[in-house]
């Protein structure tokens, strides 16, 4: 009878123990399956729905800051000899700085702002939709986009996606000086802002760089174009 109780024990000891194993192999290929399928879905909607926000974050601060402190004409400067031929085009470099110090500046504010769910600090288009950003979350995706099924693709719990800010936030001048037809150049400037940031969703996330150049000036220059020219200006954010 004793023999029979130790063996029956045993035997539930040793169910258990193979039911432990199978959970575990189980559990280990569904992770598996999870990393090599389902993560880089929704790192794909994640990252794409980040590097929108934060180029309309650049798009509008670069915009705002050129409306209201700057004249694009006082960028540059221009040298041209007697032979109407063009000595050299370099920066205004005190006008550079402090544009680029404003724009950096209000960038890594409506970032941190999005990071932290301080929606009233934000510099978005009005059509824009700040509900979540409440909450810090710039993104909900439906965990049936998964699938990538469309009829099941809005279907299910909503995974949350957040942007955390990552260093310094880095901005700089971008120009292009080429010949235009006859004895013209056109040149051509823009503010390139490069934003390091990283994607937080539940047991998943990625370090990402958002790089966008906006146009702010493209000018027609009568004069050859010089074979040396200042085509970069680069300033960062330290606060």
């Amino acid at each position: 009878m004793m023999n029979l109780k130790r063996r029956k024990k045993k035997n539930i000891v040793n169910k258990i123990f193979i039911l432990i194993i199978i959970v575990i192999v189980i559990s280990y290929f569904i992770i598996k399956i999870f990393d090599n399928r389902v993560k880089p879905i929704l790192l794909s909607y994640a990252e794409a729905e980040t590097r929108k926000l934060t180029t309309l974050v650049i798009n509008k601060a670069v915009t705002k800051q050129i409306a209201l402190n700057m004249d694009p004409d006082n960028l540059y400067e221009i040298e041209i000899n007697n032979n109407n031929e063009i000595n050299i085009v370099s920066y205004n470099s005190v006008v550079v700085t402090k544009i680029l110090n404003s724009i950096t500046n209000l960038v890594q504010l409506n970032l941190k702002a999005i990071e932290e769910g301080n929606i009233d600090l934000l510099e978005l288009p009005d059509n824009y939709n700040t509900d979540n950003l409440k909450e810090g979350i710039i993104y909900e995706i439906p965990f049936g986009a998964i699938t990538n099924i469309s009829f099941l693709s809005n279907l299910g719990p909503k995974i949350p996606v957040k942007l955390h800010l990552i260093g310094d936030v880095t901005s700089g001048i971008r120009s292009d000086l080429k010949e235009y037809g006859i004895n013209n150049a056109l040149l051509e400037i823009g503010v390139n802002i490069e934003v390091a940031c990283r994607i937080n969703m539940p047991f998943i996330s990625k370090q990402i760089t958002v790089s966008n150049t906006v146009p702010i000036v493209i000018k027609l220059i009568q004069g050859k174009v010089p074979e040396y020219y200042f085509n970069g200006f680069t300033s960062s954010n330290n606060n």
